[in-house]
Parts: C-alpha cells; sequence; structure tokens
C-alpha cells in the first residue's frame, strides 16, 4: 500500500497558503497527501484562509484530511514534513523594514540591507520555535523552510540547531529560470541543468544546459544584453511594476560579469543609489502587496466563506509552491533530484569559508541534500559574498548574544549602507519599531 504524507504548513494565515494546498493536490499521483494541517499563532488571519480552504478541500478532496490550528501538539503531532513560510510581524513591520532605511537614503528591502536585517532578527526565533515543535511531536520529520530572510534563518539553525533535520530553500532561482525557460521557448525550467553558486539573493549561473548537453548561455547572453529578464510572455506583463523593473535591470548587473547570470537581488548590492532614487518612500514593496496579493487572496477566501462553495473559486499557484513539492517529493522517494540549495560550504567552494551558507546544485534523498562541487570562484564574487556573510554572521551574533555593537557592525558592513553613522540612525529606529520582536540589545 502506498503511503499517504501528513503535512503541516507552518504560516497557515500566509498569502501563499491556498498556492501551496493547490499544489499538492495537483500532484497527488507523485507524492500522495493523506492528511493537511495548518498552523499559525495568529488565528484571525489563519480562520479566514482556514475555513475557505476547508471548503475547497471538501469539495475537491474529500478523502483527505484537512484541519487548522493554533495548538503546537495537534499541528505538529503525526507528520511527515513541515512547509514553513512564517512571516514575523506580517507586512506592518515589512513596511517599517521598507521605509525607515530609505528615510535615511538607503535601500528599503524585506530581505537586503538594513531592513533584511531587521527582518532577520524578528525571523530567527520564529522559525526554531517552529523547529523545536516539529522535533517534539514528530522526531522523524523535515521541516522544509523557505521563511525569509533564509540566509540569515539558514545561519541561524546551521549554529543553534545543527542536528535538526531542516533545508532552507529559496524559490527566486526557480522563478528566474522559468524566464530563462520562457526566453528560449522551453516547456520548463526542468529541461534545464544548471551550475549556480553564491548566496541566498546573491549568486550567479555559470553554466545553463539543456538534457542533450547543448549550452544555452550564449543565447540567454545575447538577450540579457539587450533586456535583462524581460520576457514577451503574458504572465511577465502581469508581474507587478517593480518586479518587471527588477527584471529589465538585469542587464546592468549582467553587464558587471558577462561570463555569467545574476541574480536579480544583486540589483541592491551594485545600484544601491539607483534603486534609492527610484524608490517612494510613500508606496514601497510592501503597500503593492497589501494592495494586491493580500486583497486578492483574501477577498476570494471570504467570496468561498459567504458562497459557502469554492466551485467558481481559483488561487494563484506559482514557482513557490512547486519548488516545494518537487523537494518533498525527491526526499521522500529518494529521487536524487538535482535542485539549488541553502547547504554549509565545508569545501564545495573551495576558496571560501568552510561555515558559510551557500546556495549550491544537491542532488537531494531521503537523507537530505548532498551538494555537488563548485571548484574556485573568482576575486570579485569572492568579495562580495565575503562582505555579504559577514553581514549575515554578525547579525545571528547580535541575535544570539543580545549585542547592539554587533548588530551595529553588521548594518555598518552591509554593502547598501554608506557609513557607520547611517548605520547606527538607522539601527536605532529599527529598534524601536522591533520592540516587540527583537531580544533586548545592550
Amino acid at each position: 500500500m502506498t503511503k499517504k504524507f501528513s503535512v503541516t504548513i507552518a504560516g497557515g494565515g500566509s498569502t501563499f497558503t491556498p498556492g501551496i494546498i493547490l499544489m499538492l493536490m495537483e500532484n497527488t499521483n507523485r507524492f500522495p497527501v493523506g492528511e493537511i494541517k495548518l498552523y499559525d499563532n495568529n488565528m484571525e488571519r489563519q480562520q479566514i484562509l482556514g475555513e475557505a480552504c476547508k471548503i475547497m478541500m471538501q469539495e475537491r478532496h474529500p478523502a483527505i484530511k484537512f484541519s487548522y490550528t493554533t495548538d503546537p501538539k495537534e499541528a505538529f503531532s503525526d507528520i511527515d514534513f513541515v512547509m514553513a513560510h512564517i512571516r514575523v510581524g506580517l507586512y506592518e513591520m515589512r513596511e517599517k523594514d521598507e521605509k525607515i532605511p530609505l528615510k535615511y537614503g538607503v535601500v528599503g528591502q524585506e530581505t537586503c540591507g538594513p531592513g533584511g536585517i531587521a527582518y532577520g532578527m524578528r525571523s530567527i526565533g520564529g522559525v526554531l520555535e517552529i523547529l523545536d515543535y516539529m522535533e517534539k511531536y514528530s522526531p522523524n520529520a523535515w521541516m522544509l523552510n523557505y521563511s525569509n530572510p533564509a540566509a540569515i534563518v539558514a545561519e541561524a539553525t546551521r549554529r543553534l540547531r545543527p542536528t535538526s533535520k531542516i533545508i532552507n530553500i529559496c524559490d527566486m532561482p526557480v522563478a528566474i529560470e522559468g524566464i530563462f525557460a520562457d526566453i528560449l521557448g522551453y516547456k520548463s525550467r526542468k529541461d534545464f541543468i544548471v551550475r549556480y553558486y553564491g548566496l541566498n539573493h546573491f549568486g550567479w549561473w555559470t553554466s545553463i544546459t539543456d538534457k542533450a548537453g547543448n549550452d544555452l548561455l550564449p543565447k540567454l547572453k545575447e538577450h540579457v544584453n539587450q533586456f535583462g529578464y524581460a520576457s514577451n510572455t503574458e504572465d511577465f506583463q502581469h508581474k507587478a511594476p517593480s518586479w518587471i523593473e527588477t527584471f529589465k535591470k538585469a542587464k546592468d548587473i549582467y553587464a558587471l560579469d558577462p561570463t555569467t547570470l545574476p541574480n536579480t537581488y544583486l540589483k541592491y548590492y551594485y545600484y544601491p543609489d539607483y534603486v534609492v532614487e527610484h524608490s517612494d518612500i510613500h508606496h514601497t514593496r510592501a503597500n503593492e502587496v497589501i494592495e494586491g496579493r493580500e486583497k486578492e487572496v483574501f477577498g476570494m477566501a471570504k467570496k468561498i466563506i459567504a458562497a459557502n462553495t469554492a466551485k467558481d473559486a481559483s488561487f494563484h499557484t506559482g514557482a513557490h509552491a512547486t519548488f516545494i513539492v518537487d523537494l518533498a517529493c525527491a526526499i521522500a522517494f529518494n529521487t536524487k533530484e538535482r535542485m539549488l540549495l541553502i547547504v554549509e560550504n565545508n569545501g564545495i567552494i573551495e576558496n571560501f569559508s568552510k561555515d558559510a551558507m551557500v546556495e549550491v546544485p544537491c542532488l537531494v534523498g531521503n537523507n537530505g541534500p548532498e551538494p555537488l562541487s563548485i571548484g574556485t570562484i573568482p576575486t570579485f564574487q569572492k568579495g562580495l559574498m565575503e562582505q555579504q556573510v559577514a553581514v549575515e554572521k554578525l547579525t545571528v551574533d547580535a541575535w544570539i548574544e543580545g549585542s547592539y555593537q554587533k548588530l551595529w557592525q553588521a548594518l555598518t558592513l552591509s554593502k547598501t549602507v554608506p557609513s557607520a553613522s547611517v548605520a547606527k540612525q538607522i539601527l536605532d529606529d529599527l529598534i524601536v519599531a522591533n520592540k516587540d520582536f527583537w531580544p533586548e540589545l545592550q
């Protein structure tokens, strides 16, 4: 008899939750699911999505047990996987992460620069709490974590829970590879074999071939040199304006090293002046999400509840959901699928810190990821990565030690921040904004 897996989605009140549920349902032929539980510590948000998804599941997949709860024991008992995507502080705090740095002429972004550091200081405790619940109630389960900022969270779990069965992932490379497929006219990113290295939101593709071994980089580079990552597909045209601008900016990021293709987030480190100049302190990406995805997803959920049917309802499923199902399958069935994951370096990149958390291709099976060797990397990338790794390590130091000094150092070292004095001003404002979330700093 085929095993049916029990999955807990931690962050059940997230707008991404319905998409993950739908993706799990669309893939039951390869990843059989017997039970889905939602867990969140915010009952108000989760109840809306939970009730809507309950109606949808009863109508479309009545054989699959579905529930939602704020009780950790109920949520994490007798499960095989935790799919975690929490946002400590919700979008109210994301807005502050973005707007406080902009006040001082510094990049305001949720995972990069001061905003990413602030978010990381909130996320560490939340991720550790969920990991501990899982290990207490289901010690054999795996936690597939894509709670941001993934780099800081990965460093914290490496140091504070070194033996835990957690895999830290990011869907941004997956989304970009989907654009590569659109540009080249391929059906899916899964038609590619890629070589990639870096840190989370901080990496480069060095090779992209098809399954027959044909080199696809030259044609991609020709396109990127002219248009960045913009494509002519309908899906691309429907992206939020800030994302369209980000994908087009890849043209300028690529110019710094035309031997590779860059992760789009590098724009915040290469061109922080440009980013600030083109930012609106009164209307940031957080506001776009609140007015867009938040409104759409919760609006749809309320419509389902009011009608007591999901017959004509639909939620979007994206790369975010697809990737996590692929990862669960690889672990459950020992497929050795090749995936980009965040893992401890330990010699994967020969001329880089052994204890850095790097993002590289891995073969994934039931024992977790098996990283593939990268070799040595160029001075340009190595220098950038060493600076950013130091920022991430100092942030985790600050959280563990309650150290104001270490967090000031982290902000000062960030490539997005121009000076220690500006770093201190931003830090002091962030401390006030995060008084309910950060450990007390001395």
